[in-house]
């Protein structure tokens, strides 16, 4: 059931998670139209998260409100931090976690109870869902570039090396699939092999679909910090960005836009990632009505 009604304080509760879903509902618009989160929406919502939870704490004489408030945003910029580095989500994706935790909050001393928990969880589920679906439907609407970009890949001298080790090594799988009675046994190695086989092909999908389909080239001052650049640029010898920075800086974008103007440097090329806030929203709206999807399971 939702988490909401776990709440002390029921105005509190209805008010932090409004607000929440006003701004996942307005953030998973700005990113599906324009890959982009903005700043004054995830900076807003930490800095009213804290603001709201204090203002809580003076109200009902609970110091409660904001102490839970900042462990979530210390827990959830944790989070972020390790995802934005992983490269698995973007600037935006990992403010708006960041703001989500300064919110709505976390008691460190009932985890099991917790909604930030159950949206985490279900975050990660759905945020998998809707990745390959996402890129599925990028794969079918530039299904020539990705075919082509796919063949390549699997010509790809080491891509084949992998596939041969890989048939080496299900060949293998054979001989006790061939020698056990076991019909469990069977399954199990079944089911290994048709993993390999599948985590094989998917990374060379997922490669595929990043090559083919999320790579843009942009004028400087189309940059937005946060921007992942595909290819290290220089000038003069000089390294200016690349993709080690993991996400390029307001300096780097003021430095590119300078040389762009000396007709020193080209468009960049930059990695679209997936509009991943839909997704939280998504993940947000299913723990308000269900819950935690890991504990329906349990």
């Amino acid at each position: 059931m939702a988490y909401i009604w776990l709440e002390a304080d029921f105005i509190p509760s209805i008010i932090t998670f409004s607000v929440s879903f006003l701004a996942l509902f307005i953030g998973s618009i700005t990113d599906l139209k324009t890959r982009e989160v903005p700043d004054w929406l995830n900076y807003g919502l930490v800095i009213s998260g804290l603001g709201l939870n204090l203002l809580f704490s003076a109200i009902y004489s609970d110091s409660s409100f904001i102490i839970n408030s900042i462990i979530g945003l210390s827990i959830f910029f944790g989070i972020a931090y390790i995802m934005f580095y992983a490269g698995q989500w973007g600037g935006g994706d990992s403010k708006m976690l960041m703001g989500l935790g300064a919110m709505i909050g976390i008691d460190v001393g009932s985890l099991k109870s917790q909604f930030l928990f159950g949206f985490f969880i279900n975050a990660l589920f759905i945020g998998a869902v809707y990745g390959m679906l996402w890129s599925i439907l990028l794969a079918i609407k530039n299904r020539k570039m990705f075919s082509a970009k796919f063949g390549k890949i699997l010509s790809e001298k080491k891509i084949i090396k992998s596939k041969k080790i890989m048939l080496v090594v299900l060949a293998l799988l054979l001989i006790p699939l061939f020698l056990t009675k076991s019909a469990y046994d069977k399954i199990l190695i079944l089911s290994f092999a048709f993993l390999m086989l599948a985590t094989f092909y998917l990374w060379i999908f997922i490669k595929a679909i990043e090559k083919s389909c999320m790579h843009k080239l942009v004028e400087p001052s189309k940059l937005t910090e946060g921007d992942w650049i595909v290819k290290d640029i220089h000038v003069g010898g000089k390294y200016i960005t690349g993709p080690r920075d993991l996400g390029i800086s307001k300096s780097q974008i003021k430095k590119l836009i300078g040389f762009y103007k000396k007709r020193k440097v080209k468009k960049i090329l930059i990695k679209e990632g997936i509009p991943f806030v839909p997704s939280f929203f998504i993940a947000f709206a299913v723990t308000l009505v269900f819950g935690s999807l890991l504990m329906l399971l349990v």
